[in-house]
Order: C-alpha cells, then structure tokens, then sequence
C-alpha cells in the first residue's frame, strides 16, 4: 500500500531519515552513521548535540519559553549586548531566520534615508550570484529567476549587477538608491568568495554616495571561515549585517546588527517579531557565543579550514574527471564539478558522507566548526571514494 506524505512537496528529499546526531556525526534510526559535512546547510555550528547547548536548552525550557516583546528579555539584552561587543554594530534585532534578517536589513536602509528626509532613497543594488532568502522581498534582492517565477511581479526596489564589475555599478547608482548588499562569500550562489579588494571599494564607494553597506553573513558568520564573522577577513566595516544559521547552533535564531546611524530609523514601533529573541532562543544563543568566542575556538576553526583545503587540492588532483576547482574559505568549501552535482552528493551519501548542492554546479563542504582533523581525514577519504565510484561508472558507460 502506497502511502502519501502530507507535506507540500517542495522538497526533493533524500531517502533518509535520521533519529540522533553526535558531534559531526548522524545515525539512523537503523543505527547507520554518516559523517555531516553539511551541518543542516551551515546551522549545526557547534555539531550535533552539544552537551553546553542541550544543557542552556533543556534549563531554560524548564523555566520560560516565550512571554513576547512586550516584556524585557533578560537574556537578549545579554546576547545583544555580546554580539555588539564582538562586532562593529552598536544594536540588534532578533528574528528567527535568515530571511527575517535580511528583511529587518532591507528596511532598516530604507528606513535610514526616510529618517533623514530623502524617502526615496530605497532602492538596494545587490550582486548576480546572490541569495538573500525565500520572502518576496529577499528573493527579489537576490535576483535569480528560478526562486522569482511563478510569483507574480517581482518586489520593486532592487537593482542588479555583476560582481566586481564597477562600470555598472556605478552606472546604476542614482538618487534613488539606498545601500549595496553583498554576501562576503555566496553560498547557494557556488562558493564564490567575493575579493576583499572588491568589498574595500564597494565601501568606498557607499562612503561617496552616502550609501549603506549590507553585509548578508547568514551562512558565513559565527566562526564559519576563523573570524567570527568573514567580513573581517577584508577590514571592511559594514553599517548593517544579517547573521543567522550558526548563531543558534541549531535552533531557529537570526539577527540583524547594525550602528546607531544606520538604525536611526527604527523607531518604536517601526518592525516587529513574535517570536523573535525568545526565552529558549536567547538561552541557546548565548550558549553557541560561550564556546565560538571561548579562547581558542576560532583558532582551531582556521586550522581544521587550512588542513581541509590542503586534503582537498590532492583529492582535486587526483581526480580530474570529477572535480573543476575548490572554492571558499576556512570551513565554508565548495567543489565544482565536471559532473552534475546531485549525482555527486548522492555518490557521497552511498558513502555514508553528507555534502551540500550549490549553484553553478558545485557541492558545499560546512562541516561543523568542532569537526576535528581524524573527521577531516574521514571525509576526504569518502569524498575519494565517491569520485572513485564515479569514474567506474563513467568508464562503463563508456
């Protein structure tokens, strides 16, 4: 008897399920493991049952899970309070996604130039390649087709162009624009890492335009690439930033950082959120902050990163047929491939190894920041066997 599922079916799902995680590991409810080097796409940050994060969880769920923003919340005044702190922003905003974030980023630039008395000044120029979310706003700021259609017309307010192509970019700045947004490194987008040269102009440039500079760090931020957020990398400062997936380890968490200035228009009553910087999310939040910004954290993710790319540029080598180039940073890596990348990732999982598909061809590598070098070795080993496999069948075919 064929059974249906109830759940809308915009998922092309992997036949597997899995009951328990243990650090970078997944198993089965079969008791099969596979190595996660996909980390639920950059969200597992601190691995699969972390014993600091199931304990922040399992006390706060014992004593408050949500009283709304209407109360103060202890606990995300602490948070907020941390991540200015350890970054250039001087407020934040809790959201529950990344999206969320990049929605209370989106209007908080547009809301900065109406504060100062120029509202039509709302236009965002974003970048080809870029992914910002799945809301009608944020699928329009990342511009591709494939996410627009079907949707009716498309959110007026944001502008397009090539990265690192500043012809164009200055072309399409005009008095209506309001910021630039930009991912340090677009992750759905194929692991394009954007130069820090390049971030250094677009900075620049928002300083002779009197624009704003979004920095999208959803899926880079937390520790992904050894700087706690990948912006550092270039010394650039951004006046907003969008942070999400790692930051709660897990639990649906996402928050938008930003200065004074940049903030001036987000008055009392400007945005809102439910569920947003809740009692359990806030407890588990500062519990992830506790260990990526403990003494040697970041250090070892920068090591795990270097040793990584070193397994992968003879795995590349070794296997030309399969693999293009390596891509990313630190522990944020992407393989482009000679071959389509769903028969890849599904050549990695019949070795019990997860990886992620991204645009332009490639698979992602994210595995959790604790992972440690044994893992590392592990995954290459199983990234081989899987080319292996793959040569085989090609040389059949042939």
């Amino acid at each position: 008897m064929t059974s249906t599922s109830a759940l809308l079916p915009t998922y092309a799902r992997a036949p597997l399920a899995f009951e328990r995680g243990e650090g970078a590991w997944l198993v089965t409810e079969h008791g099969e493991r596979y190595l996660d080097f996909g980390a639920g796409i950059a969200v597992n940050a601190l691995g699969h049952a972390h014993p600091h994060l199931v304990e922040a969880l399992t006390t706060q769920a014992q004593k408050l899970w949500h009283t709304s923003n209407l109360f103060q919340i202890p606990d995300g005044e602490r948070l907020g309070r941390r991540l200015v702190d350890a970054t250039f922003a001087d407020v934040a905003f809790f959201a529950n996604s990344g999206a969320e974030a990049n929605e209370a980023a989106i209007k908080m630039a547009r809301k900065y130039h109406a504060a100062g008395g120029h509202p039509e000044r709302y236009r965002i120029v974003t970048f080809e390649g870029a992914f910002h979310g799945r809301t009608l706003a944020t699928i329009a700021a990342g511009g591709q087709q494939k996410y627009i259609d079907g949707f009716g017309p498309k959110v007026e307010g944001f502008d397009q162009v090539p990265v690192g192509d500043f012809d164009a970019l200055e072309a399409v700045i005009g008095p209506q624009t309001a910021a630039l947004m930009i991912e340090p490194i677009q992750g759905e987008g194929g692991l394009r890492v954007i130069p820090g040269e390049t971030l250094r102009r677009l900075r620049a440039l928002c300083d002779e335009h009197g624009l704003l500079l979004i920095m999208d760090e959803v899926q880079t931020g937390v520790g992904r690439t050894g700087k706690f957020f990948a912006h550092e990398w270039s010394g650039v400062t951004p006046d907003i930033m969008s942070a999400a997936k790692g930051i709660g380890g897990g639990f649906p968490l996402g928050v938008c950082l930003a200065t004074l200035d940049a903030a001036r228009g987000m008055v009392a009553g400007s945005h809102g959120t439910t569920f947003g910087g809740n009692p359990l999310a806030m407890a588990v939040g500062n519990a992830v902050l506790d260990v990526v910004l403990g003494e040697g954290f970041l250090a070892h993710v920068e090591r795990m990163g270097l040793l990584l790319t070193q397994k992968l540029a003879g795995l590349i080598d070794r296997h030309p047929h399969v693999f293009v180039e390596m891509r990313g940073q630190g522990l944020m890596r992407g393989l482009k491939l000679n071959l389509p990348n769903t028969e890849f990732a599904a050549a990695a999982r019949a070795r019990h190894l997860l990886v992620i598909p991204a645009g332009d061809n490639v698979v992602r590598l994210l595995p959790p920041l604790i992972v440690g070098a044994a893992e590392v070795d592990e995954a290459v080993a199983r990234l081989e066997a899987a080319a292996t496999d793959l040569e085989a069948q090609m040389r059949g075919a042939a």
